[in-house]
């Protein structure tokens, strides 16, 4: 990820089969924090270093066998994948003992109903015919494409309060539970399990109890007349929900249940 780490630890690389994250400078994802290719991320050895690199690979013997980029988290266009692939074959004459592209993760989920879901099938046609009959494995890291949708967030609403425009809804659990909302804007749908085939009545800023006016779980969702004690689904929590909980406030992340 850092040419830097060749020059400062030469015995680890030293006769090794090595693996090189580049920034192939194709930074996509639902929000700047998840990009991950671009001059504004920390990510990757930018192309114009590759020279470098390679001269002191091979004052040491270390052999270059994989490629790996990222370009970001929660890219729903399949198009970007075979982008990334092409970028590879360009930087590819360079390292000739490769048998490995690694294109990385960042399979976007579907964050509301109604939306398309990612296209597996398109990004395959895509990425067999970029490859054609080049002799190279690749890689893919699915990562939050399997998980997401596999957990929810429940929690009890504990209170209701009106100021000004907003009808707040307040939440047992929040950011400290799930910080997507509150770090990137991110949408996750929220359904009031108590009043399932009630009509939605009424819109409702879905907030959590710790001390952050950022502690947002929903803006403005439309949900049925809901009261204290109404029990809330918080969708699509499966990935990046419990691993980056915290215990912010003294106040204990919800309870994990694995369901198999």
């Amino acid at each position: 990820d850092n040419s830097w780490a060749i020059q400062a630890w030469p015995d680890l690389f030293e006769g090794r089969e090595i693996f090189l994250r580049l920034d192939l400078n194709t930074g996509y994802g639902h929000h700047r924090k998840v990009i991950t290719s671009g001059v504004d991320s920390k990510f990757g050895i930018s192309l114009e270093h590759l020279d470098d690199v390679r001269a002191r690979l091979a004052e040491i013997g270390g052999r270059v066998v994989g490629l790996h980029a990222h370009t970001g988290s929660g890219v729903i266009n399949a198009d970007v994948w075979r982008e990334q692939l092409e970028r590879f074959f360009d930087v590819l004459p360079g390292f000739p003992d490769v048998r490995v592209l690694d294109l990385g993760g960042g399979l976007g989920v579907p964050d509301r109903p109604g939306r398309a879901g990612f296209d597996l099938e398109r990004m395959d046609e895509l990425l067999v015919e970029a490859l054609g009959e080049r002799d190279v494995e690749l890689w893919l890291e699915p990562g939050r494409y399997l998980a997401a949708e596999a957990g929810v967030l429940l929690s009890r609403v504990t209170q209701l309060k009106t100021k000004g425009q907003y009808r707040y809804l307040g939440m047992a659990t929040g950011m400290n539970s799930l910080i997507r909302p509150a770090l990137y804007g991110a949408y996750h749908e929220i359904v009031n399990l108590t009043r399932l085939g009630e009509e939605a009545a009424r819109h409702y800023r879905v907030v959590g109890p710790i001390c952050e006016s950022g502690d947002v779980i929903g803006e403005s969702r439309f949900l049925p007349e809901s009261s204290e004690g109404d029990v809330l689904l918080v969708a699509n929590a499966g990935a990046y929900g419990r691993v980056m909980a915290s215990h912010y406030n003294r106040r204990a992340p919800a309870e994990e249940l694995i369901l198999s």
